[in-house]
């Protein structure tokens, strides 16, 4: 399963993904042995400005790192150039990253960028559903209970559920009330969520999101 991007940082010198717990653990310990900033993968020293990560991120973009061209899409988007993000995304879907995947199949759907076309807005979002993206995996369910396909849509919710999916959660919720949904197969789902939930809950990580946060919106 990738790691949530939601709940990790990137590493502008090789673009590894590290959990912001571990992130901040790190920090700490650093900062309590006076040691210098580095990377937890590569060991190499952290940037200490925008300017030296800007470099370090281009450098892994020339060598067409997918994740650097995934994080380069989004800062395209952030900007409303739609058209380079497209083909930052397109670049690192076709390495395979799933978050690319994901993200191209929103622009399909939305229409930014390029011409709506859920053919192709579906292809994405089994590409990324099938490496562990569990967003991909509850829009394809939310497709198939548009077209009808409930059964195949509860599918969908179920093994989105167990990636940790709150949104699958509610939907299965709502269709166990329409009997869509058997009672053993929604308990089977909400173990298996609160189990994933679980695994990514620690109190080291609790106060990594809350100094993480602080830190967001002093750069505001």
């Amino acid at each position: 399963m990738p790691l949530d991007t939601k709940k990790s940082i990137i590493m502008s010198c090789c673009s590894k993904l590290i959990c912001k717990g571990c992130a901040y653990a790190n920090q700490k310990r650093e900062a309590e042995r006076r040691l210098e900033h580095s990377c937890l993968f590569c060991r190499k020293p952290t940037a200490e400005t925008d300017e030296e990560c800007d470099k370090q991120r281009m450098k892994r973009i020339e060598a067409t790192d997918p994740v650097a061209l995934t994080h380069e899409g989004m800062q395209q988007c952030k900007k409303d150039d739609y058209c380079s993000a497209f083909e930052y995304f397109t670049k690192a879907a076709e390495l395979g990253n799933v978050h690319a995947h994901y993200r191209l199949a929103c622009m399909y759907d939305d229409g930014h960028g390029v011409e709506k076309d859920r053919g192709k807005e579906i292809y994405h979002l089994e590409e990324a559903a099938i490496g562990g993206h569990y967003d991909a995996r509850f829009n394809l369910g939310c497709e198939e209970a548009e077209s009808g396909n409930i059964e195949r849509a509860v599918k969908h919710w179920i093994i989105a559920a167990t990636l940790g999916d709150d949104g699958s959660i509610n939907e299965l919720m709502k269709y166990f009330k329409e009997e869509f949904v058997s009672k053993d197969d929604l308990a089977a789902a909400l173990r298996a969520h609160q189990a994933a939930v679980d695994a990514t809950k620690s109190p080291q990580r609790e106060v990594a999101e809350e100094y993480y946060r602080d830190l967001e919106q002093q750069q505001c």
